[in-house]
């Protein structure tokens, strides 16, 4: 990779380097008060509605929430690798653990498609065509408000998913082609801390849909 290039407003290097934490620190605050209060909203309304959310949780398939906890733990791990291994200049392990990254990061959007087609074709989808499964037993309150909290938790979660593949995949061409300079190996440790966070925000999703309202 190629000497660091220090942008002309930086003093020295190591300045740019903080700068970019700093900068991308400060992205992340901002994605964590977003999330942040998604989840209050969820806590709320489960407060309100503990029978309608207790219904909803049952109707998620824990087996393919836990798959999908496992592919982007492991996921986390292998992002972890790959910015080691940007730090030791190892371009074979960069690359490996890149594409092992983006290929998990794939794995579990395809879990959440197929996860989402089953609702689709159960009619469980908010909108004109919901229909109430027959084993939650008539109409509760606040089980339509879990399903959409549920669609779009999970799908802004998932977007952010898809785009941090993009960036790994961008980054992986960089490397691929020896385009990667050691200002972009710095961009490759910011992603890192993206995909971790993607990673630590399906942690707290995992129990709040998956878990939670089953302890109603």
């Amino acid at each position: 990779m190629a000497d660091l290039i220090l942008s002309d407003h930086f003093v020295d290097q190591e300045q740019q380097h903080e700068a970019d934490h700093l900068g991308m620190w400060t992205f992340l605050v901002t994605e964590i008060l977003f999330f942040g209060a998604l989840f209050a909203t969820y806590c709320a309304y489960h407060f309100l509605y503990p029978k309608g959310f207790h219904a909803g949780s049952n109707e998620l398939d824990v087996t393919l929430g836990t798959i999908n906890t496992g592919i982007l733990l492991t996921s986390s791990l292998t992002m972890a690798l790959s910015v080691h291994a940007a730090e030791v200049k190892d371009k074979k392990r960069i690359l490996i653990f890149l594409a092992v990254t983006c290929l998990l990061g794939l794995v579990f959007l395809g879990v959440k498609s197929f996860e989402y087609a089953h609702k689709f074709h159960e009619h469980l989808v908010p909108g004109p065509n919901f229909v109430i499964p027959e084993e939650v037993g008539g109409y509760i309150p606040g089980f339509e408000m879990f399903i959409f909290l549920y669609f779009f938790m999970t799908g802004l979660h998932a977007l952010h998913v898809l785009i941090g593949i993009v960036l790994l995949a961008v980054l992986f061409i960089l490397v691929a082609s020896d385009r990667l300079t050691k200002s972009s190996a710095i961009v490759l440790e910011m992603s890192g801390l993206y995909w971790h966070f993607v990673d630590i925000v399906w942690i707290f999703l995992f129990p709040l849909l998956y878990l939670l309202g089953r302890s109603s």
